[in-house]
């Protein structure tokens, strides 16, 4: 019976273990995990969203306080036109963060960079130029193009020295997708070096309507493998959610992939950022637990644990501090359904908002709980002590299992004092 280890991803030069840890924004993939996947010899993630919360967080920077303190004057108005990103602290931000992951990196593996081309910031073009450049400047190894399609981003770097030489890859949930994507790249003469297909059961922003169910990772897989074979292009193709065994991702190698994306598993182990308390609420979720909402502003539905803090919460919108859902129109359906609650309930000192969230703010916070579909199967991956705890995992002990288990095992962490039964 064959495992993960038995195949490779072949991204030029580099040999890898066909692994691709996803990227889980505002440092949930951290780059202690994206290094630990780099080590082991596969591919790990760092994300740019909300890049300036994350170094003033990681490295003592103070991006986020300056830029409120500048437009603090504007947080009661409706028009956030005039509330915009510094690119030169942008792009300070993004270097730091890249270079000191990069000095770290270890192994043979890759660190690539998660970029949310929906983070549109008030200037959708000027500051995903400024974040692609930057992560190239600063020595990543590739980038992923996630969170929306945006069909012009390869012409923004076709001119940065290392425009032929970094990975670059998109990710789909549409063989038309894909399609769009080749057609109107095709005059920058560079094709992706490999494309994620993502299906209805992965975590986050979903590229699906609330249809979503309708669909599968493996058919989508097939067409896009089919459509590469037809049009005799040799792109590497690495399925994503749901690929919670090492034998479910074997089966997608077996039948064409070069690699799996997969990070659900991640969320609980002791190198992903989410806060250790929230890793328990992913441990104890059911599958009821779980759905897929529509009250992220960028227009996508999204997939969280349902009693996630930030449902519901009417908080003032923060776009003054933050503002990365800003759209090219200054505009973010929170600030909008925020404006509609103030004004039903007058006099009132806190509203309730159930259409729309703060995302940002709440993502800040860990108080969106996004997650993969089948996230109420991670207890049945570790221990549980007598106080109802579940022992975390490592990054290491996940990887490994996916690449050397057979079948639908999964090999169960080595139990700690911790997690013994009193």
């Amino acid at each position: 019976m064959k495992r993960v280890d038995d195949f490779r991803l072949r991204l030029g030069k580099h040999e890898l273990v066909p692994i691709m840890i996803g990227g889980m924004g505002v440092d949930i993939s951290t780059a202690d995990l994206a290094l630990e996947a780099a080590r082991l010899g596969g591919v790990g993630h760092i994300s740019d969203a909300m890049i300036n919360t994350v170094t003033d967080r990681r490295y003592k920077t103070k991006h986020v306080k300056e830029k409120l303190a500048l437009y603090k004057h504007n947080t009661d108005s409706e028009d956030k036109s005039s509330v915009k990103f510094d690119l030169g602290r942008l792009e300070e931000a993004t270097r730091l963060h890249v270079e000191n992951t990069m000095a770290r990196k270890k192994g043979p593996g890759m660190v690539f960079i998660n970029c949310m081309e929906k983070l549109t910031m008030n200037a959708p073009k000027e500051t995903l130029k400024v974040r692609l450049t930057a992560a190239l400047d600063a020595g990543i190894d590739g980038i992923t193009l996630a969170a929306g399609l945006h069909l012009g981003s390869f012409g923004l770097i076709e001119d940065h020295p290392r425009f032929r030489d970094a990975k670059l890859g998109i990710i789909v949930s549409s063989v038309r997708a894909l399609q769009l994507f080749i057609k109107k790249n095709a005059r920058s003469g560079r094709l992706p070096d490999y494309v994620v297909v993502e299906g209805p059961l992965a975590g986050g922003h979903l590229g699906f309507g609330m249809d979503w169910a309708q669909y599968d990772l493996a058919t989508i897989t097939n067409e896009v493998l089919q459509y590469l074979r037809d049009e005799q292009l040799d792109i590497p193709v690495l399925p994503a959610g749901g690929i919670f065994t090492g034998g479910q991702a074997t089966a997608f190698l077996e039948a064409g992939a070069s690699g799996v994306q997969v990070a659900t598993r991640f969320t609980v182990t002791k190198e992903c950022g989410l806060p250790d308390e929230i890793k328990q609420e992913y441990f104890k979720a059911g599958e009821d637990d779980i759905e897929v909402n529509q009250i992220s502003p960028t227009g996508y539905p999204m997939r969280m644990i349902k009693s996630s803090p930030g449902i519901g919460d009417g908080i003032k919108p923060n776009c003054e501090a933050y503002g990365y859902l800003l759209d090219a129109n200054c505009k973010c359906s929170y600030v909008t359904s925020w404006n509609r609650e103030v004004a039903a309930h007058p006099g009132e000192k806190r509203v309730q908002i159930w259409d729309k969230t703060c995302l940002c703010t709440h993502m800040r916070n860990f108080e969106i709980w996004t997650c993969g579909h089948l996230t109420y199967k991670l207890k049945d991956t570790t221990h549980r002590d007598a106080n109802g705890q579940y022992q975390l995992l490592t990054a290491e002990h996940v990887f490994k299992d996916y690449q050397f288990s057979t079948g639908h095992q999964i090999a169960l962490p080595e139990l700690s004092l911790a997690a013994e039964p009193a």
